[in-house]
Parts: structure tokens; sequence; C-alpha cells
């Protein structure tokens, strides 16, 4: 059952629910994972999505922040959800295909601006959201399974405009970095979007700040699409819409989508 899967930090998906419908018209992946719903799931617009082809829902959101869900036009089950940190927060939910394949949709924390755990709770929430994924992978390494979402970090220096520059900024210090990377190896998840495209400079989220994010350029790539290692072979056809960060009253993330022949 080959399917095409999207992730996309939709940054309110009642603001933007014409947006999401614009990528499911335009682009028609099988199955859209997003991020920061900032929705309780009842005023998810479902009847919207449900039109447009998009029958299938597993989410779980609140009133103003966080917020994940994975719309589907193929059947799938909810799988349910891990409370990581035991904060209550909406920052994951998994599906399951017809095929037994287990989807994961992420929301990791942004982390604040300062990267030191002791003097930023946001921070210190951040890393030990990824060691309990770590923990959790290791215990229980997945398999048949696709992990997406908004991981907010970068993980190599050619996931950033400027390698140097943004060494001290939260989403790519070091120990960011090597944090998701324990927690990557600890599952064995495979990176399909550089396992397609190993080489040069990729970009998923650009900053509102920037007066002009596009002849500025300064992104990272923020939003990832892992597999488990047993199906990781059948993911190709990586890309990132980078023309969707330049929609009218956009997300400042782009959807990162790719093929699996399952």
């Amino acid at each position: 059952m080959p399917f095409t899967i999207a992730t996309w930090n939709i940054n309110s998906v009642r603001l933007r629910a014409a947006l999401v419908t614009r990528l499911l018209r335009e682009e028609g992946p099988d199955v859209l994972c997003l991020q920061e719903c900032k929705s309780p799931v009842e005023k998810i617009p479902a009847s919207v999505f449900k039109a447009a082809g998009y029958g299938h829902m597993v989410a779980r959101g609140e009133k103003g922040y966080n917020g994940v869900a994975i719309l589907s036009r193929l059947p799938l089950e909810d799988a349910g959800h891990i409370d990581w940190c035991r904060r209550g927060d909406t920052r994951h939910v998994a599906a399951r295909l017809d095929n037994g394949v287990v989807i994961h949709n992420f929301y990791i924390p942004a982390g604040g601006d300062v990267p030191d755990r002791e003097a930023n709770d946001k921070f210190a929430h951040k890393l030990d959201f990824l060691a309990e994924m770590r923990a959790q992978f290791a215990d229980s390494r997945p398999d048949r399974a696709i992990l997406v979402g908004d991981l907010n970090i970068a993980p190599r220096e050619d996931d950033v405009w400027n390698h140097k520059a943004l060494l001290k900024v939260v989403s790519h210090t070091p120990v960011e970095v090597e944090a998701l990377g324990a927690a990557q190896e600890a599952g064995a998840w495979v990176d399909i979007t550089r396992q397609d495209i190993p080489e040069g400079q990729l970009y998923s989220w650009w900053s509102y700040r920037a007066r002009d994010w596009d002849a500025a350029d300064k992104g990272r790539r923020l939003d990832h699409i892992w597999a488990s290692a047993d199906i990781a072979a059948a993911g190709h056809g990586s890309r990132i819409l980078r023309d969707a960060r330049g929609w009218e009253k956009p997300s400042d993330h782009a959807p990162v989508l790719a093929r699996f022949d399952l």
C-alpha cells in the first residue's frame, strides 16, 4: 500500500484551515500530520477536511496551546499517546494504518530562548522530553513505524543557515543535537529526508521576524520524517514545500513530505 505522508506545524489549525485544505487539494498526501493545532479536538474543523476527502482523524488537543492531529484519506485507528514528562501536554499522538504501520506525530517543546537547564525551565523540559523519548525507544525499539513532527531541533550543520552563528541558539545547540541523536539512535530511526537528500542546505522553518524571509533565507530544518530501520528502505521522494511559507497568512513552517512503498 504505497502512501505519501506530510508533516506540518500549522500554528493554529482553525486559523489556517484554508491553508490545510489547499495543501490537501494541491499536494494530495494520503496522511497529513499537524502540530501546534492550538485547539480542543472537538473544535478542530474536521468536517472541512472530510469534505476535502480526509474523513479519518486521530488527534489530541487543548485550548490555545500544543495539539497534534493526524488527518487521513486512508482508514486508521487511534494507537494512543504518551504523556511525556507527565504534564498533560498534547504533544504526541499515534495512529495505525490498515497495513500495520504506526505513525507517531510529535511536537517537541521549543525550549525557550536561553539554552541553560538551570536558568530556563522550558529548556529543561525540552531536554527531559528528549531523554524520555530515548528511554522509551531503548526499552521498546519500534518496528513498522514512522515518526514525524516538529522536533524543534536542526541537527546537522547544513540544517541551519549558519552553523557557527547558531551554536548557542536554542534548536541547534550541541546538547540538544546530542539528545535528539541519542533518541534517534535508541530507536534505530532513519532520517528519511536526509536519506533522500544527503547533501546541501535544507530548511523547513523561517522566522516571522524576518522582513523578507525568502530573500534572507535564514532557515532551520526543524520538521522531520523518520522511519524505523525495517521499513526505511521503502521511503523515498522526500521534499520540503518551501512555497507554502509564502502563502497568505502562513505558518512559519513549511510542510515536509515523503513517499513510502509499503
